[in-house]
């Protein structure tokens, strides 16, 4: 469903009540097209992950408008600071009143308390948030792919494994929900910008991972993909164990 032909932003359901709103955007001087997703679980509480950049939040905020009333809103949550994850995060909080933001304990101490125009719910590693029929439930994923606050969520219910930057895919990410190959494409785009921080942790934290055995795996930028999630987190862990954190660009 195209909710803004302008933007091009779009929304489809990739597992039984979780949504995918994404929207394409053009880099001038960039290595090609890009998107941004955000994933809208509808229940008696819904949660949005990822808020999207600022700039885009009126096109996202109409998105959510097809699915349900945006003032119904009750979590918003993100996996680290950075603009497309939590940009777009007190004008969220103003369009839904009783939305309060969700992240890791780290990010909160460090960024979001002082961020935020509502205090977060900052959650422990392992923690679960019950939705309704949907429950998720938190890890803490310190540096992986990047920042020290980063986490990333399951639904447990769907297995759904809200996973954030990483399987970046470019381009405009047309196809929402997918089976096909998507390491070979996301470590392409990651080569020439090796966003990982490459911490000695990455394999035991993606190990973790696996062990909960995802079947959609709902990627920040690129397709959502469906099957054996655990084989494909295994793949990437080899994958990154191969890249020397002496190749990271400067």
């Amino acid at each position: 469903m195209i909710t803004n032909p302008q933007s091009r932003t779009n929304v489809h359901e990739i597992a039984e009540g979780i949504y995918r709103i994404n929207t394409p955007i053009d880099i001038p001087d960039g290595p090609g097209g890009f998107n941004f997703n955000q994933y809208l679980i509808v229940d008696d509480e819904p949660l949005l992950f990822h808020t999207g950049p600022r700039r885009l939040f009126p096109f996202v905020r109409d998105a959510v408008a097809r699915l349900m009333p945006v003032e119904r809103l009750r979590h918003v949550a993100f996996s680290h600071v950075e603009a497309d994850e939590c940009g777009a995060l007190n004008e969220w909080l103003a369009a839904a009143p009783r939305a309060q933001p969700v992240c890791s304990q780290i990010a909160a101490m460090v960024s979001i308390n002082d961020l935020a125009d509502r205090a977060p719910r900052a959650l422990a590693d392992g923690e679960t948030l019950t939705l309704g029929r949907h429950v998720v439930r938190w890890f803490d994923t310190p540096h992986v792919p990047h920042g020290w606050d980063s986490g990333l969520m399951m639904e447990e219910r769907t297995r759904t494994f809200l996973c954030g930057d990483l399987f970046t895919q470019g381009g405009a990410g047309e196809v929402a929900l997918t089976e096909a190959d998507i390491l070979e494409p996301s470590e392409a785009f990651r080569a020439p910008l090796d966003y990982f921080a490459h911490a000695p942790a990455t394999g035991a934290i993606l190990e973790r991972l696996a062990a909960e055995r995802p079947t959609t795996l709902a990627c920040m930028h690129g397709s959502a993909w469906r099957g054996d999630g655990a084989r494909l987190l295994r793949a990437l862990a080899q994958r990154l164990s191969r890249t020397p954190a002496s190749a990271t660009p400067a």
